[in-house]
């Protein structure tokens, strides 16, 4: 039993692979691709912080996914994560910084379809509305937090090793923010497909720390988000550090700091609280994408400068695989998911 439940959580496996070697891009792509900081330094904080992210925040963004789409068997899961795997493997050969979460989204609606299971309305409402949101978003923090950078630079009058200096130490500071939001956020693109049908129990630790089902899956996830850095994310960092539009060091730093901003506003159950206990309107935990929140930063930044330098192809290449990416999702899940029933006698829903 315990072999065929590994077995079924191999496809959330490699889709965690596959968010790392495309999304670690989003965190440190601006960073390596401006020669700031080694490819090895990136990939070990990423990896870190990704885990951290995951284990003590993903609940909440995971939580809001579950109501787009419970799937509620885990064959059901297993073919879910493996398309939207396959959809991003197949766009992260292609160099382009696609969307996990529409990945995901797509799969789900795929299931949904196969099962018969209506597709809440609302929940994709909001999750659409947060796809549309989080660039825009995006550029705007990028475009006030660079603006006040150069600002302070220009005023500061710091020598030029030391503003080096600092922008080395600024890139990691917040590569390792962003790679704690990736993964407090993305970790429900990942294993979120498998809350309902979680095979891990909760234990406790000498009766003082207790781990639960979901920490545990979501610690597992995000190793090979890890993993997925370590070994496929260096093509993808350079598409977004270099190909899209060359980025300054100190441009690459508020490309970092925006993207990481809106990826934690979207994760954050702590903000959330403190929001709806002040009477303010509070914001979706919702996975967004983590591409289209770099993307957004980098443009806010070129709009600033006057849109120059802006490799338009590469931006419309991006944008055709955001389309793209849930469309081959939705369609494998449900064909998968076709002949797991048919052909290997799998109950792919309850």
């Amino acid at each position: 039993m315990e072999i065929t439940i590994l077995l079924f959580l191999t496809s959330g496996l490699f889709l965690g692979w596959a968010l790392g070697a495309n999304d670690a891009a989003n965190v440190f792509g601006t960073a390596v691709g401006s020669r700031m900081v080694k490819f090895t330094t990136a990939a070990i904080i990423c990896s870190v912080f990704v885990i951290l992210g995951a284990v003590v925040s993903g609940a909440g963004a995971a939580h809001t996914l579950g109501k787009l789409g419970a799937i509620n068997a885990l064959p059901g899961s297993f073919m879910a994560a493996l398309s939207a795997a396959v959809a991003v493997y197949t766009m992260t050969k292609a160099g382009l910084p696609v969307s996990t979460s529409q990945a995901i989204v797509g799969a789900i609606i795929g299931w949904n379809l196969f099962s018969g299971t209506p597709t809440d309305p609302k929940a994709l409402t909001k999750i659409m509305t947060t796809w549309v949101a989080c660039p825009i978003l995006a550029a705007f923090f990028s475009a006030i937090i660079y603006k006040f950078i150069v600002w302070f630079i220009r005023n500061a009058k710091l020598h030029l090793l030391r503003t080096d200096a600092y922008t080395r130490i600024g890139l990691l500071v917040a590569g390792a923010f962003g790679s704690y939001s990736l993964g407090a956020n993305n970790i429900a693109n990942v294993m979120g497909v498998f809350v309902e049908s979680n095979p891990f129990t909760d234990f406790s630790v000498a009766n003082i720390l207790t781990f639960t089902g979901g920490q545990q899956l979501f610690l597992l996830g995000a190793i090979f988000i890890g993993i997925g850095v370590f070994t496929y994310s260096k093509r993808v960092m350079l598409t977004v550090g270099n190909d899209l539009l060359p980025l300054s060091p100190i441009a690459a730093w508020v490309a970092v700091v925006s993207h990481s901003i809106v990826l934690f506003l979207f994760a954050s159950q702590g903000l959330e609280a403190l929001l709806a206990s002040n009477g303010l309107p509070t914001i979706p935990l919702v996975p967004v994408s983590s591409s289209q929140a770099v993307v957004g930063a980098v443009l806010g930044i070129a709009l600033i400068k006057g849109g120059r330098g802006i490799q338009w192809r590469v931006l419309g290449n991006i944008a055709t695989g955001w389309v793209i990416t849930p469309v081959i999702a939705c369609g494998m899940c449900f064909v998968g998911l076709y002949f797991l029933q048919n052909v290997f006698d799998q109950t792919v829903f309850n």
